[in-house]
């Protein structure tokens, strides 16, 4: 049984190393033509990157065919918050998903059959849940995360630089494209630059820049694009608005910064009172300790040898 064991391991290894050398080889020939994209180097993931031959063939047309369509809402918003959606369609995160539920357990398997480890058998469900929720309830949502502090601490600079761009001269549209050009890159310029992009394309600027509040998925930004389209609506100055959302934003920031002082004053708190108050009161008490004890020994010599 363990002969047909490996045997069978060792037929696995080698139809997914003859899969993935052949889409990259596909791969590179795509790109020597100029007409393909290396989205998987893009996600950032090295379990998408060398799992994604296999299912993007296997598991992807049988996931195209699955009535999901909430399921299907769900990841694309996922995936358009963390700046995604070149690299993946939510067909193919599904996919992921689901070959995952099948090559976490297998990596056990191997785990046990080469390296002769005792993997308790309640291992094997954990590791398909594990499977199942690690592409957007763990590495998705990190990066989403992440991305959402990179906008947040690029979000002050951006504004201000629009609001002078606006006083400058400059309408909307072009101070947007002004930052575009000279603004430090960041996730929040990017969004800017695919939000231009849908305006030439034809659509309006309110729709383009709610588009753009949904992908962030941020309040800041919601509140941001919601105080602009009411001020275009209205026929509003852009420029005043955008001066008034910059120092917003500098005292949402300044706010943030003391929440956080905040929360590290008391997450260093237990910390001191089990380790640093010990051994400070160790320092000052215990030459004092150590004073007494030796007078205390100094006098019982002194009662021995009277």
């Amino acid at each position: 049984m363990i002969n047909i064991a490996y045997l069978a391991l060792g037929l696995a290894v080698y139809f997914l190393t003859r899969t993935v050398f052949s889409d990259e080889e596909k791969r590179s020939a795509g790109r020597a033509l100029g007409n393909y994209r290396d989205n998987a180097s893009d996600a950032g993931n090295i379990i998408l990157r060398f799992s994604r031959p296999v299912f993007a063939r296997y598991l992807v047309p049988l996931v195209e065919d699955l009535k999901v369509d909430a399921t299907r809402k769900i990841l694309k918003k996922k995936l358009a918050s963390a700046g995604l959606t070149e690299a993946l369609t939510p067909d193919e995160l599904y996919a992921f998903k689901l070959f995952l539920i099948v090559a976490f357990p297998m990596l056990l398997v191997f785990m046990r059959f080469a390296w002769e480890m005792d993997i308790p058998p309640y291992a094997y469900p954990i590791a398909m849940l594990i499977g199942f929720y690690y592409p957007d309830k763990i590495w998705l949502s990190s990066v989403i995360t992440k991305r959402q502090q990179a906008i947040r601490r690029a979000m002050p600079f951006v504004v201000d630089l629009l609001a002078l761009s606006t006083e400058a001269g400059l309408d909307f549209m072009g101070a947007i494209g002004k930052v575009v050009e000279k603004a430090k890159p960041s996730p929040l310029v990017q969004e800017l630059g695919m939000l231009l992009k849908e305006i030439k394309v034809g659509s309006s600027r309110a729709e383009a820049m709610r588009n753009f509040a949904w992908r962030c998925d941020m309040m800041e930004i919601n509140s941001f694009v919601a105080v602009l389209v009411s001020a275009d609506e209205m026929g509003a100055s852009i420029g005043k608005i955008l001066r008034q959302q910059s120092e917003q934003v500098r005292l949402d920031r300044f706010i943030r910064a003391e929440k956080a002082g905040a929360a590290a004053t008391q997450a260093i708190l237990l910390p001191m009172i089990l380790f640093i108050i010990p051994a400070v009161f160790i320092i000052i008490f215990g030459p004092f300790a150590l004073g007494l004890k030796n007078d205390a020994a100094g006098e019982g010599g002194d009662l021995l040898g009277g």
